[in-house]
């Protein structure tokens, strides 16, 4: 029987870290607002991004781009869940259940439809974007099930050398960079995929030991440094990925965005005091419980809503205005509107699917769970990137240096969440 958030708030023991909570939600909510607010669809269902129409805004994303946020809270939290559940396998779907689960759903409800509208010739116009872009904010949940596989590893080297291995992780992203630019080797940015994202997420295991002591010297250091990188190297201004652009910050990710994460971690380390002091209040923290408890579903919906406002509005003729007009500007707060009232009706159908399942705590072999969240990870990154338009066509991506179809990732999506999943205890025996 699950509990309301009213009773969870209740029983949130004195030690919890509330502010962790905060940003978690906080920080996933900004994403969701910067996806509604960069989609800039035309009228001919074609969908662009904001940000390319108007690049003054840019800047901006030295703000708004807060997955590094979000990352650094995972391994906080991690790094506590593993030290209260050791046992590799049970880790893995302690940390996994609530975020495979609402995503193989996601998969499937996506690609059935993806299949009917194929058949049916109904793939193009709007409907063909919206198979193509529903899938690529997969590749989160691609870099997240790499910080929950590598957290044990990761946090016996934090452990070991603290500031250390942090320090490891910049220097391997600091060599891939200097291989990428300035020795042109194919291939080598990918790697930063793991050390910048994973040193951010070394941050979370440093903050749960307490050892950010100086947070005003690591936004300095990293503001300083993005704005180095930006202004003297071969880096672009956006923090977030940029249509027809040839380096991007995001994909692969750079040393620029690394130092982008150290800014966003210590400024929300320096607003900790009066976070802690607003999520302290009942009301602020009933709210924090209610949203974490769909945070996962919201996210992977959030997309399918604002598609679905903008396809509404072309099938209706109510027109649409060209992006970054003063129409379309005024237009902004309707369409939000309608996109949160369209994610809250698809949370409320999905969001059971996020909810813990008890009893399922015990964990298998260890091998058969690192494979399966190998699988998963390849699954959901390779998913992102071809998205649900090629279920029949066999159109592929390269993943890396590896081909891969939409069929393939689904199927090893799959095979990776039920061996994460697969019961061993003798209660589901």
């Amino acid at each position: 029987m699950g509990f309301s958030a009213r009773e969870l708030a209740a029983a949130t023991p004195a030690s919890r870290d509330r502010y962790v909570d905060l940003l978690r939600v906080g920080s996933l909510a900004v994403v969701v607002l910067g996806h509604w607010l960069m989609a800039a669809v035309g009228a001919d269902g074609q969908v662009g991004n904001i940000l390319a129409v108007v690049p003054g805004l840019q800047i901006v994303t030295w703000v708004f781009q807060v997955m590094p946020v979000f990352f650094f809270v995972g391994g906080f939290s991690h790094a506590l869940a593993h030290r209260s559940r050791p046992g590799y396998a049970a880790f893995l779907r302690a940390r996994l259940q609530r975020l495979l689960r609402p995503t193989m759903v996601f998969v499937a409800v996506w690609g059935a439809l993806a299949l009917v509208l194929q058949l049916a010739g109904a793939d193009g116009g709007l409907a063909g974007v919206a198979l193509r872009l529903v899938t690529q904010p997969l590749w989160f949940i691609g870099i997240y099930l790499a910080m929950v596989a590598f957290t044990p590893p990761l946090l016996r080297a934090h452990e070991r050398w603290g500031w250390g291995a942090f320090g490891a992780l910049v220097g391997g992203a600091v060599l891939v960079d200097v291989l990428r630019f300035a020795v042109g080797v194919p291939f080598v940015g990918f790697l930063n995929f793991a050390f910048v994202w994973l040193a951010v997420h070394q941050l979370g295991f440093l903050r749960a030991d307490g050892r950010i002591g100086r947070p005003a010297l690591l936004a300095g250091a990293g503001l300083l440094g993005a704005t180095a990188l930006v202004a003297l190297g071969p880096y672009p201004l956006s923090m977030v990925g940029m249509p027809g652009e040839e380096v991007s910050n995001m994909a692969p990710p750079t040393l620029a965005l690394l130092c982008h994460g150290l800014w966003l971690v210590g400024a929300v380390e320096l607003l900790k005091g009066p976070g802690a002091r607003l999520v302290a209040r009942a009301g602020v923290w009933r709210t924090v419980v209610a949203a974490n408890g769909i945070a996962m579903t919201a996210f992977l919906w959030h997309l399918t809503a604002m598609l679905g406002v903008y396809g509404a509005m072309l099938g209706l003729g109510g027109g649409l205005p060209a992006p970054a007009t003063a129409a379309w500007w005024a237009q902004v707060p309707l369409r939000f509107a309608a996109a949160a009232l369209l994610t809250a009706l698809l949370v409320a159908v999905f969001r059971r699917f996020e909810a813990p399942v008890p009893g399922r705590s015990g964990g298998g072999p260890a091998p058969l769970a690192a494979l399966g969240v190998t699988l998963a990870l390849f699954g959901v990154l390779g998913l992102s990137m071809t998205g649900l338009g090629g279920l029949l066509t066999g159109h592929s991506a390269t993943l890396i240096a590896v081909p891969v179809t939409a069929p393939a990732a689904v199927a090893a999506t799959l095979a990776g969440w039920l061996l994460v999943e697969r019961p061993t205890s003798r209660r589901w025996r």
